[in-house]
């Protein structure tokens, strides 16, 4: 039975295979991020592909309004887009905090404060952290302010599993690690990851579906290198 799937952060890597990989089986998928291009040129029946500034409120009601007016409902939401900024500590601005800190933490919050009443029983909201966010696991130079907070939106969905599961509806977190994508290009360079973003788009499909029966603000790690 097809089902309504809201993923941002889909004009690139793991997003973008995503995406395709929810429509190519039967799926509604609205698809939110900035550069809508890549989605609309291959005109895909069940892709919409919004031009969406998740730190921008207007485009978020835009998002809202087509699930209100097309769908009714929303099944799943897998929260992907990420923001990274790659800086020694003491080059680290206020401004490039709250940057990565919006993206990574505050957008996520609005969109899913916003979906949050057209999903029902047995939905599923999936954030996309990374093993740099998870407490204990091995840290690299450079990362602070995109690390942290993938720490804290990691903390963000137990607390939200919490306060959600008499309505059951279930939050869980995916703490990826590399993943051949431009991103990990900007953490790492020059480093090869073991798998590539269609993998790992699998992946996050299969748990998307199935993850909430068996899970509930939860954290799996999904890496089995370091970085």
């Amino acid at each position: 039975m097809s089902k309504n799937i809201v993923i941002t952060g889909t004009s690139r890597g793991i997003g973008y295979e995503l995406a395709q990989k929810f429509a190519n089986e039967g799926h509604n998928v609205l698809a939110l991020s900035r550069n809508a291009d890549p989605l609309l040129e291959i005109k895909h029946k069940n892709i919409t592909a919004l031009s969406t500034d998740l730190l921008q409120e207007t485009d978020i009601n835009k998002a809202v309004d087509f699930i209100k007016s097309n769908w009714t409902h929303v099944d799943v939401l897998v929260n992907n887009a990420g923001m990274l900024v790659n800086k020694p500590f003491k080059e680290l601005t206020t401004q490039d905090f709250l940057k990565v800190y919006q993206v990574n933490v505050f957008a996520v919050a609005e969109l899913t404060k916003q979906v949050l009443p057209y999903m029902n029983t047995g939905s599923h909201v999936v954030t996309i952290s990374s093993m740099g966010g998870i407490q204990g696991s091995m840290k690299f130079p450079g990362l602070a302010a995109y690390s942290s907070a993938k720490g804290a939106v990691i903390t963000l969905s137990e607390l939200l599993a919490e306060e959600y599961k008499e309505q059951q509806i279930a939050f869980n977190v995916l703490a990826i690690g590399a993943v051949q994508t431009e991103m990990l290009q900007e953490a790492f360079p020059g480093y090869v990851a073991p798998l590539t973003a269609e993998e790992m788009a699998d992946y996050i499909f299969n748990f998307s579906l199935t993850g909430h029966k068996f899970y509930n603000g939860k954290v799996l790690q999904v890496s089995s290198s370091t970085p």
